[in-house]
């Protein structure tokens, strides 16, 4: 894959992946860079009758703009209905998901996006070692892209484990990092933990770089400060791997 990306993963479900994801989509474009965006599976998306998108996709999809000839299979080669994990969803829909299979879809998306974009925008499903298939954990689609990843976490109480937690596996892995962003997906007190977390990753995880804290953000469209300042098309990587 000569086509350089990143991987937005998180520490959990629900840490803010989209959100950040979509705000790096916005924020190439406002810097006039041509961006391409791969959910390469998502469960439980909520469908709009009207047009079929799912919700995740949708956000990714809104984030990128007006794009002719830009299809939802680009976007989410595999959609599954249940919120679940994603073997545990395909089996109770009557199928089996494998990991060549979804290598497969994901690497026809990508050729997709190639001819049509300058980065790719990869974002990932529940945490790095969230089960993708019967055969595979995201991790291991993390390999096959081979991506730096971006590592999204929640601001809170259990932060520090966590993300010490996803960075450690991607490293065994011999992924690459290009940094953290932590959010506060809902409003409210942060407390001394939260308030905390930022400061005491940056002391633990040494190398790894915090890119940025973001505030619970009211407008799902908009782009942080602290996101908006950073290169993100400098931080994109092409795959190490041969022939890719």
């Amino acid at each position: 894959m000569s086509l350089p990306g990143l991987l937005v993963t998180g520490t959990d479900t629900d840490v803010g992946k989209t959100f950040v994801a979509s705000a790096i989509l916005r924020s190439l474009g406002l810097s006039g860079i041509a961006a391409g965006a791969l959910k390469p599976l998502a469960t439980g998306a909520v469908i709009d009758r009207k047009d079929g998108i799912p919700e995740d996709a949708r956000f990714l999809m809104d984030a990128l703009g007006p794009r002719p000839g830009v299809e939802l299979s680009h976007v989410v080669p595999i959609l599954l209905d249940e919120p679940l994990a994603p073997p545990v969803a395909a089996r109770r829909a009557g199928w089996r998901l494998t990991r060549q299979l979804i290598f497969d879809r994901t690497d026809a998306a990508v050729a997709a996006w190639t001819t049509r974009s300058e980065v790719l925008i990869v974002e990932g499903i529940g945490g790095l070692l969230c089960p993708i298939a019967e055969d595979a954990t995201l991790a291991d689609l993390a390999s096959h892209l081979d991506y730096p990843l971006i590592i999204v976490g929640r601001l809170g109480l259990g932060t520090l484990n966590h993300t010490i937690l996803t960075v450690e596996a991607a490293r065994l892995r011999g992924l690459r990092i290009a940094g953290v962003v932590l959010t506060q997906p809902t409003s409210g007190d942060l407390g001394v933990a939260g308030e905390t977390n930022p400061l005491e990753l940056v002391r633990w995880l040494r190398d790894v770089p915090l890119l940025g804290v973001v505030p619970h953000q009211a407008n799902a469209q908009s782009v942080p400060a602290s996101l908006a300042a950073i290169e993100w098309i400098d931080l994109a990587r092409p795959s190490r791997r041969a022939g890719a």
